[in-house]
């Protein structure tokens, strides 16, 4: 997959986690969703040990309440195409 087609997918992802500060109450029960799909689709969108590093740490961050304005799909993005020497 597309380097900035796996960007443009963790914007997303990382938007869908903020939901649950627009909706009062209801928005910190659908963490139990969210937090376990989000660690899933880390681990699918990022292969080997870093991907199930990150998934870990989305899970944990999503399931955490108050944490979820970090953007854990962004900042893995650019671990893993800025910051590190990984090619496409």
């Amino acid at each position: 997959m597309n380097k900035y087609k796996i960007l443009a997918l963790g914007i997303l992802f990382d938007a869908l986690g903020y939901v649950s500060f627009f909706i009062p109450v209801i928005g910190e029960f659908s963490d139990v969703v969210w937090a376990p799909l989000s660690g899933w689709l880390m681990t699918k969108l990022y292969k080997g040990k870093p991907g199930k590093i990150a998934g870990v740490v989305t899970f944990v961050e999503e399931a955490l309440p108050g944490l979820d304005v970090i953007p854990t799909f962004t900042l893995m993005w650019l671990y893993t195409y800025v910051f590190t020497k990984n090619k496409e």
